[in-house]
């Protein structure tokens, strides 16, 4: 499959790329992609440093003619979101990404692509192997574990880099240059819970929510997607009526991924069943109409399993499942400044209780900090109502736009000679390590831009080649303007 992908032009980028992709590099197992990282700045005779976190910095002296122009660094985090389809077999710790061409677009089979951020890091990999390519001194920053906890941004110590103009290449529409970010908080409530014996007379069934399209957690939460982890909340709560018995939910992955599925296994008295089935068919059929436009494969099912032993005590069910139903999901509030921002949004993203224990894992962004830190305390107050206990952690900063700097101005003047229309200059919702970046580096100009990128955090994840192919003369224009 992959060659396909490597006769794709430009031809150096999509063979980095193709490299990459056969290196395994889960956020905080990016052992693998570190080493061949650095090897491949030391094999070019570059200095090349790592770092005491795992970043990678390797720096290349400017062309001919450019060797005295402004210093800039290229950015790209290393790490990808891992998620798979149920039906797809796949190993992602030991497999590199099959990827295929389809059409204009450059899909995984039944996975994530990595193009998020794979196709910066190629883009930047391309770079610093041209020998034809007329661009100023360049630092090549390779951050680590992005997408979980904004590890390497974080960890990065002043003084490593000289530049004074950034290029982040992160951005996922190509007729955007953004200027700012959210921040975000992780939210974990955890806690335990009394088990009890199933009644009997019960019958058991495994329920499952299915189909959903998921998505990046930030910069698709105002479409309206459906959450797995909420929608089988509401089915649980609906069914208490009929004295269900809750003995285990398992829902939703990644803290950045809107949740695609969830399963629960319950108990239910036998003489309830073909109520508990017209319940789950009349409620499932209303669901599914709500999101048919958003989520058109979505699937509820319930499938007859042997009875619990044990499931959760009844009154700790009650609090819980009323719980998860009044923690806050999606938009928070919309920007009063910024036309279409998302300001404020939370995901509840992954729920897991078993065994007695359980915990509720979210992610909570905002552009503004005080508000984020509502929104997390509203979270805080909702399990706390019900004995958890509730975490704050990975919290980074938000990007503050700049929208008359020299480099964004001189890029958007680009863009509008180069393509005839005006570009986006916007700020997004998603995380980027701008802002972080900025913390020890508050002097320096920085700009994000990418290729189109769609259903990213996602196994619909897929990039458009015109649009890499379009970034790619934008952003080579772009250094060799920079003199």
């Amino acid at each position: 499959m992959s060659d396909q992908v490597r006769s794709l032009e430009p031809k150096a980028l999509w063979n980095h790329f193709a490299d990459l992709n056969a290196i395994p590099r889960a956020s905080k197992k990016e052992e693998r992609v570190i080493a061949f990282m650095k090897a491949f700045g030391e094999n070019l005779g570059f200095a090349t440093v790592v770092d005491h976190i795992g970043n990678v910095i390797i720096k290349k002296p400017g062309t001919k003619g450019m060797e005295k122009s402004p210093i800039v660094v290229l950015q790209s985090h290393l790490d990808m979101v891992h998620q798979k389809n149920n039906e797809t077999t796949f190993d992602f710790a030991t497999e590199g990404i099959r990827m295929k061409v389809n059409g204009d677009w450059v899909k995984a089979d039944g996975t994530t692509l990595g193009a998020d951020n794979g196709i910066g890091v190629a883009t930047i990999m391309a770079l610093l192997t041209s020998t034809d390519i007329p661009h100023p001194p360049l630092e090549a920053l390779f951050t680590i574990d992005e997408e979980t906890g904004m590890t390497g941004a974080l960890e990065l110590k002043g003084g490593m880099l000289d530049a004074k103009i950034m290029l982040n290449l992160d951005t996922e529409d190509d007729r955007e240059l953004t200027i700012g970010c959210a921040g975000g908080t992780d939210v974990t409530a955890t806690g335990t819970y009394k088990e009890v014996d199933c009644k009997a007379g019960y019958t058991g069934r495994k329920l499952k929510v299915t189909g959903l399209n998921g998505g990046h957690s930030g910069m698709d939460i105002h479409k309206g997607l459906g959450n797995a982890n909420k929608i089988m909340n509401r089915i649980l709560l609906a069914a208490e009526e009929m004295g269900i018995q809750v003995s285990g939910v398992d829902g939703g992955s990644l803290r950045n991924a809107i949740p695609r599925e969830s399963n629960a296994w319950v108990g239910i008295p036998a003489d309830q069943a073909d109520a508990f089935d017209d319940l789950l068919s009349d409620l499932g059929s209303a669901i599914i109409d709500e999101h048919n436009t958003t989520d058109p494969e979505l699937e509820l099912s319930s499938e007859e399993c042997d009875a619990p032993d044990e499931v959760m005590d009844p009154a700790f069910q009650r609090m819980f499942l009323r719980a998860v139903q009044a923690c806050p999901n999606g938009i928070y509030r919309m920007s009063p400044d910024v036309e279409d921002l998302v300001q404020t949004s939370n995901n509840v993203a992954r729920i897991l209780a078993e065994a007695g224990k359980y915990q509720v894992l979210c992610l909570t962004r905002s552009s503004v900090d005080s508000e984020k830190e509502d929104e997390a305390k509203a979270i805080q107050s909702v399990f706390e109502l019900i004995g958890a206990d509730v975490t704050f952690s990975g919290d980074y900063p938000g990007w503050t736009p700049k929208p008359d700097s020299k480099i964004v101005s001189l890029m958007r003047e680009l863009y509008e000679n180069r393509f005839n229309e005006k570009p986006h200059v916007n700020a997004c919702h998603a995380g980027l390590e701008c802002g972080i970046l900025g913390t020890n580096y508050p002097t320096m100009e920085m700009i994000s831009f990418g290729p189109n990128i769609r259903g990213a955090h996602s196994p619909d994840e897929k990039v458009q080649i015109s649009s890499v192919q379009k970034f790619w003369g934008f952003l080579l224009e772009t250094l060799e303007k920079l003199n």
